[in-house]
């Protein structure tokens, strides 16, 4: 897991016109919650907040004007065409204590011969682990299954210290088995004069 370290400072003007200008110095407006303190309203160097944010669950040090404080990403929100950042909302979290997160499903191996699709039912999995020790993925093996295999939640192994925050029977991924076109009345017909 990434952890990396960030300067923040204090923000004092809020709303949209605030929030473009400080996006036009190259800074993301962003909120940090958590603790039962008062959230606290920050602004970001975009170029590391972007770089950071490339590691999925990354642990972020912020130093927020001499103040260290240890943070994850909770919402990210960006921009529809252009994808750059536009708010980030940040949870703070403390060592050793355990927070839910999503990690991506990585597959591997080969599925049985045959035509089979392997449909993704989910693409990231809830788990519960502590905050500085976030796993970046989980990889299934898929080696094998054949049209009509399911991997449940249970069946994926989890690194150490990780627990599911969902219920195991879960279906996380599907074995379909791929089906054949079915020829439209001109194509039938086709065939039948060409004989």
């Amino acid at each position: 897991m990434a952890d990396v370290k960030i300067s923040a400072e204090i923000r004092k003007e809020f709303g949209k016109g605030a929030a473009r200008r400080l996006r036009r110095e190259d800074k993301v407006p962003g909120v940090i919650y958590g603790h039962g303190g008062d959230p606290v309203h920050v602004a970001l160097p975009g170029y590391d907040l972007m770089m950071a944010m490339k590691n999925s669950n990354v642990l972020i040090t912020l130093d927020i004007e001499g103040r260290q404080e240890l943070v994850i990403p909770k919402a990210v929100q960006r921009e529809a065409i252009r994808g750059f950042l536009v708010h980030v909302d940040l949870l703070v979290v403390e060592k050793g204590e355990k927070v839910t997160v999503e990690i991506p499903v990585h597959t591997e191996g080969e599925l049985a011969p045959g035509s089979h699709l392997l449909e993704h039912v989910l693409s990231t999995l809830p788990v519960e682990a502590e905050a500085t020790h976030i796993p970046e993925e989980v990889t299934v093996s898929i080696q094998g299954l054949a049209a009509g295999d399911s991997v449940l939640a249970k069946d994926i192994p989890l690194p150490k210290g990780s627990s599911l925050a969902v219920d195991g029977e879960t279906v996380v991924l599907n074995i379909l088995s791929a089906q054949a076109e079915e020829p439209t009345a001109g194509e039938a017909e086709g065939e039948l004069t060409a004989e």
